[in-house]
């Protein structure tokens, strides 16, 4: 991909203002401003709507914010309703606690082309260095390999590849399907390749697997998979776990559409749906 071409970042957050919030930030110091940025909000309370559309970092990047009404875990639903309200031809999706490099853009451009999808990489930060994030404001975007290195010895970081930098070729393509790291937290697809597969399947409601499924679909329409490691970093921001109730239903549905040709999910991107409360506002 050319670097003049525009990219949507979709963003997925739910009651998470203050990690959305370190996102934006690393956004707002990408190398290459060429984007826009999709807020899916998968149905946040007032108070941290109005602290990301109220906040100085949301005017200085092109922000649209999709949200719509909390009614559990819909990560399917609201990417799907993020990307429909995306310009840009090729899609990047992250979650609203993963923090980019600086080069994050420019990187997963560099990645990015046609008959393949790119599967990004995050290092796992502890909840120490995470508390100093959100409380302290202590930079990750662009720092020294010092740095991070220190990080690591301290236990505060999982790995050392956001340092290196790695560049595109064969050894990053895995033309069979396993749902092995597969990450919507860091991943880029064509918007062609997304509407052909008719995005995520919004049936798959709880935690887990509607990517692994997504990918599946991908690769069964031809789309194959390229590894963004050591190029395309995030900093995974910790958390405690959530609920995972509908993990073993949505793993099953996986494994057993793995043994078969489909493309198409139960119920997509194209699917028309009544007045459901979705609201949009357009910043910048």
């Amino acid at each position: 991909m050319q670097a003049s071409q525009f990219v949507s970042v979709v963003i997925t957050t739910y009651n998470r203002s203050d990690t959305l919030l370190m996102v934006l930030a690393g956004l707002a110091l990408q190398t290459d401003q060429n984007f826009e940025v999709i807020v899916a909000d998968d149905g946040s309370r007032d108070m941290h709507r109005d602290a990301i559309l109220q906040s100085d970092v949301a005017r200085k990047l092109r922000i649209t914010h999709v949200w719509h009404p909390d009614v559990g875990f819909t990560a399917s639903s609201i990417r799907n309703r993020g990307v429909a309200a995306s310009s840009g031809s090729y899609i990047i999706f992250m979650d609203g606690d993963c923090v980019p490099e600086v080069d994050f853009i420019s990187r997963h451009k560099a990645l990015a082309e046609p008959g393949f999808f790119v599967n990004g990489s995050r290092v796992l930060l502890s909840e120490a260095l995470t508390l100093r994030v959100l409380t302290l404001s202590e930079p990750i975007c662009g720092r020294s390999a010092f740095y991070w290195i220190g990080q690591r010895l301290q236990g505060n970081a999982s790995k050392l590849t956001g340092l290196l930098r790695l560049p595109d070729g064969a050894f990053r393509v895995k033309r069979q399907f396993s749902w092995k790291g597969i990450r919507s937290c860091n991943l880029g697809t064509w918007k062609k390749d997304f509407e052909c597969v008719d995005g995520f399947d919004e049936s798959f409601v709880g935690w887990g697997h509607e990517d692994a499924d997504f990918v599946l679909r991908l690769h069964n329409s031809g789309v194959a998979r390229k590894n963004g490691y050591c190029a395309t970093e995030v900093f995974h921001l910790w958390h405690a776990e959530a609920s995972r109730n509908q993990e073993s239903q949505n793993a099953h549905l996986v494994k057993e559409r793995s043994l078969t040709t489909v493309t198409q999910p139960a119920l997509g991107y194209s699917a028309k749906r009544p007045d459901d409360g979705v609201i949009i506002t357009r910043l910048g």
